[in-house]
């Protein structure tokens, strides 16, 4: 027991690496907050601060990162960007129009190197070919479009 109290710091050391690599094998944050806890009882130890004082501060330590580091880490760590996969990547780009386009009669437009059939999303709207169009839904194979507002000199 005389070796631990003349060796707390090392103590709390060893146990902030075995948390350490323990949580490298759960991966879920929890053990690394227990780890960081464990580290502040180590600076404290160092301070030469009485063991119940070590012991409370590795705990409030810890308790704060997990109620107030570890939300942050896990949110940045379970979001990313969202991917749009197949069609859907194509709404909110734009296309040159190749085919008059009218309510009526569909049209097409290139866009992405693809030719597509298209409608104007506004029914009462007369698309003519060459003019740039974004895309603003798509349903089935149809590219619903809009024509982009060009400024005249």
């Amino acid at each position: 027991m005389d070796w631990f109290r003349d060796h707390l710091w090392e103590t709390w050391l060893a146990l902030s690496i075995a948390l350490g690599v323990a949580e490298m094998f759960s991966l879920d944050l929890i053990l690394a907050m227990l780890a960081a806890g464990a580290v502040i009882g180590m600076v404290t130890a160092l301070l030469g601060l009485p063991i119940f004082v070590q012991v409370l501060a590795a705990l409030g330590a810890s308790v704060a990162m997990l109620a107030f580091v570890r939300p942050a880490f896990v949110k940045r760590l379970h979001s990313g960007p969202e991917l749009a996969l197949g069609h859907g990547k194509l709404v909110g780009t734009r296309g040159m129009v190749t085919e008059e386009i009218t309510g009526l009669a569909p049209g097409r437009i290139k866009a992405a190197g693809e030719i597509w059939t298209a409608l104007p999303y506004d029914e009462n709207l007369r698309i003519a070919p060459g003019e740039t169009v974004e895309i603003l839904e798509i349903r089935g194979a149809t590219a619903y479009v809009h024509p982009v507002a060009t400024l005249e000199p």
